[in-house]
């Protein structure tokens, strides 16, 4: 199993930026994935980024340009760059570790809110 921490997220108003940061322990193993998916009031989670142990990274097309996932293998942490938030943004962002053997693992989640 994999433990995911999440920190970061809060409110700001629309335009500001705000940083998370997950860390991960136990079971880590290359190839991997990490990323955030978000999920709103009444909405679906939906992924926002991800980024792959070779470097790769995938964007929802509402967040291209404005946020950015990197991550340290080093460290097993992967952190989300969130700049020109926007009210939509808002909603409850997890950390997600995908592995080997089907592994899928979830942080506890961290609630954002964009003021406008």
């Amino acid at each position: 199993q994999v433990q995911l921490v999440e920190s970061g997220g809060g409110s700001v108003q629309a335009g500001g930026s705000l940083r998370l940061s997950c860390a991960a322990s136990g079971s880590i193993f290359p190839p991997n994935v990490m990323g955030w998916y978000r999920q709103a009031p009444g909405n679906q989670r939906e992924l926002v980024a991800a980024s792959g142990t070779g470097g790769t990274t995938n964007y929802a097309d509402s967040v291209k340009e404005r946020f950015f996932i990197f991550r340290d293998n080093a460290q097993n942490t992967v952190h989300l760059q969130m700049n020109s938030l926007k009210p939509e943004d808002t909603g409850v962002y997890y950390c997600n570790f995908k592995g080997l053997r089907g592994l899928d693992s979830w942080g506890q989640g961290t609630q954002v809110t964009i003021s406008s």
